[in-house]
C-alpha cells in the first residue's frame, strides 16, 4: 500500500509544471501567480481576488492537465494522471525571513509541510500562498511552487534536492496517515535540523536521531517508518546543506508543530519587522474572497489552523493513489442554487459550475438520458442514444424517477469535479476507462445488483429483473458516452497481450 501512495504523491508534487518563460530576478519585488487552467474565468478572478492582485502587479502562469502529463508520463500511466487542474499559488522570493506559507482550502497538505518541503528544495526565503476557489487535498502543490519560484528568480532550482523534497512530502505523508500530520512534521522536521546542524552522515546514527527524538516528543514509530526516515534523511544528508540557509524555516515549523525549537530560537524582532511589511503577500490576502468555512494554515499564525478546524487531523490523511489535484471535500450542494420544487418544498440542486465546457456538455447528456430513461420522456431517451428506435422498457413513478435521477447524476458529477482519485482497482475492471470502472461498481450498488448494499431507497418496489434492466441501460449510455464497451475494452486488451507475447509493445505517442 505504501508503494501506491508513494507514487501518488509523486505525482501529486510533480503535476504544476508551468507553461511559461523565466523572467530576470527581482529581489524582493517579482510576484508570480499560477492558476489553475481547469477553473472557469469566474474562480481564476475569484484567486486573484484572494491573492488580492491583478495581472498588472504579476506575472501569470496557466497550469494545465497537458502541463502535468508531460512532465508525469515517463514516470506513470497516463490512467493515473489527474484529468483537472485547479490548484493556485502567489509566490514571492525574498532576501530573508526564511521560507513562509500560508494555505487555504487545502485539506491535507499544511503550510508546515510545504515550508519544510520547500527548504530541502534548496529555496532559502521566499512568501508563498497556496490555495483553491474550493477544498483539494493540495497535494500537486509544491512543484507548483517550485517553478513558479524558479520563474521568479530566474533560477533553476537542483533537480537532485527537488526529488528529495518531493519524497519528502511523500514520507511525512505516509507517516501522517498513521500517526497524524502534527507528529508526522514533527519527527521528521528536528531529525532533518539535527542531521543537517551536526552534518552527520552515518546511518546508525541518524536511525538513533529518529529513534530517540520519537522518544522525546512521545510519538510510536515501528521499524519500518523508521527505516523509511531514515533512507529520506541519508539522501538530505548527502546534499551538504548549510544549515544557515535553513535554520530560519525548519526552525520555524518546528515552534509551530512542537512548540519548542531545540536548535535555536528565531529572531522574534526580526521576524516582525519581516511580517510587518506591507508587501508580505501572506497578510494581504483577501479573505473574504473564498467565503465562510475556509480551512487555513500559515507557518505566522499557527493558531490559523485551529481557528479553521484543521489542527486535530480530522481532515483525510490519505495520500491520493492518483495524481492531480484532489477535491475531498463534496462542493456539490450550495445553498444558493437551492430552488423551490412543485410542491413548494426546498430541493437541492446540483452545482455544475465547476465543471468545464466539455464536462458539462457530458453531465447534460445523463441529464437528458435520466429524463428519457427513469422518466419516460421518449424523445429525450432518443436524443440521449442518437438511436430514433430506442425505448425505454422500464418506466418509474414520478417521484422515485427524479430521486434516482438526482443520485445518478451526483455520482457522475462526483467523478467530474473529484477526478478518480479515489477508485482503488480491485482485479474486476471490465473497462479500460476509471470513470467507466467507477460508474460501473456505484451504479450496481444503486441499482442494488451488489449483494452486500441494499438498492436506492428509490428502486426498492421494483423487481431484480427491472433493477437489472434499468442498470443494464444506464450502463449502456455511459458506454456510448465514452465510446467504449467491456466488448472493446476485452479486445483491447486481448491484443495488447499477444503484442507483448510476440516481443513488442506499440510505443504510445501524443
Amino acid at each position: 500500500m505504501k508503494k501506491s501512495k508513494l507514487l501518488g504523491v509523486l505525482l501529486c508534487s510533480t503535476c504544476l509544471a508551468v507553461s511559461g518563460t523565466a523572467m530576470p530576478a527581482m529581489a524582493d519585488g517579482m510576484k508570480v501567480v499560477t492558476l489553475g487552467a481547469d477553473l472557469t474565468d469566474a474562480q481564476k478572478n475569484t484567486m486573484m481576488k484572494y491573492f488580492n492582485v491583478d495581472s498588472s502587479q504579476v506575472q501569470i502562469l496557466t497550469i494545465t492537465n497537458q502541463d502535468e502529463r508531460e512532465h508525469l508520463s515517463a514516470y506513470v500511466p497516463l490512467e493515473q494522471i489527474g484529468t483537472r487542474t485547479v490548484s493556485c499559488a502567489y509566490v514571492k522570493p525574498t532576501e530573508s525571513g526564511g521560507i513562509k506559507v500560508r494555505t487555504a482550502n487545502l485539506n491535507w497538505v499544511t503550510c508546515n509541510m510545504i515550508a519544510t518541503s520547500l527548504s530541502t528544495s534548496g529555496v532559502k526565503n521566499c512568501e508563498v500562498v497556496a490555495a483553491c476557489p474550493f477544498e483539494v487535498s493540495g497535494t500537486g502543490a509544491l512543484t507548483g511552487i517550485q517553478m513558479a519560484y524558479e520563474t521568479a528568480t530566474g533560477e533553476k532550482l537542483d533537480d537532485t534536492k527537488k526529488q528529495i523534497a518531493t519524497e519528502e512530502m511523500v514520507v511525512t505523508g505516509n507517516l501522517a496517515d498513521e500517526i497524524g500530520k502534527n507528529d508526522a512534521t514533527t519527527v521528521i522536521n528536528k531529525a532533518k535540523m539535527q542531521v543537517i546542524a551536526d552534518n552527520v552522515q552515518d546511518a546508525d546514527d541518524i536511525y538513533n536521531i529518529v529513534v530517540n527524538i520519537a522518544d522525546q516528543n512521545n510519538v510510536g514509530l515501528s521499524s519500518d517508518q523508521i527505516d523509511e526516515i531514515v533512507s529520506l534523511l541519508q539522501q538530505i544528508a548527502q546534499q551538504d546543506y548549510n544549515y544557515d540557509d535553513v535554520k530560519e524555516t525548519l526552525e520555524r515549523v518546528d515552534d509551530n508543530t512542537s512548540g519548542d525549537g531545540e536548535i535555536g530560537d528565531v529572531d522574534a524582532e526580526d521576524d516582525a519587522t519581516v511580517d510587518a511589511d506591507e508587501d508580505d503577500i501572506l497578510n494581504s490576502v483577501d479573505e473574504s474572497a473564498l467565503g465562510e468555512d475556509v480551512i487555513a494554515s500559515s507557518t505566522q499564525d499557527p493558531a490559523l489552523e485551529e481557528e479553521t478546524g484543521m489542527e486535530s487531523d480530522m481532515i483525510q490523511t490519505d495520500i491520493p493513489e492518483e495524481m492531480g489535484d484532489e477535491i475531498i471535500d463534496d462542493p456539490v450542494y450550495t445553498e444558493e442554487e437551492q430552488t423551490d420544487s412543485a410542491d413548494g418544498q426546498m430541493e437541492d440542486t446540483l452545482d455544475t459550475s465547476m465543471l468545464t465546457e466539455d464536462q458539462l456538455s457530458m453531465y447534460n447528456k445523463l441529464d437528458t438520458f435520466c429524463k428519457g430513461e427513469y422518466e419516460g420522456d421518449a424523445e429525450s431517451l432518443k436524443t440521449a442514444m442518437e438511436d430514433p428506435d430506442v425505448v425505454s422498457t422500464v418506466i418509474l413513478d414520478a417521484e422515485p424517477a427524479a430521486t434516482l435521477t438526482k443520485t445518478v447524476e451526483k455520482i457522475y458529477l462526483d467523478i467530474l469535479t473529484q477526478g478518480t482519485a479515489s477508485y482503488v482497482p480491485d482485479g474486476t475492471e471490465v473497462y479500460m476507462t476509471t470513470e467507466l470502472n467507477m460508474l460501473d461498481k456505484s451504479l450496481k450498488d444503486i441499482f442494488g445488483l451488489n449483494p452486500e448494499v441494499q438498492a436506492d431507497p428509490s428502486l426498492i418496489d421494483q423487481t431484480d429483473e427491472m433493477r437489472q434492466t434499468l442498470y443494464n441501460d444506464t450502463m449502456k449510455f455511459f458506454e456510448k458516452l465514452y465510446g467504449e464497451t467491456v466488448q472493446t475494452s476485452e479486445t483491447d486488451a486481448a491484443e495488447e497481450t499477444e503484442a507483448s507475447e510476440d516481443g513488442y509493445v506499440e510505443e504510445e505517442t501524443e
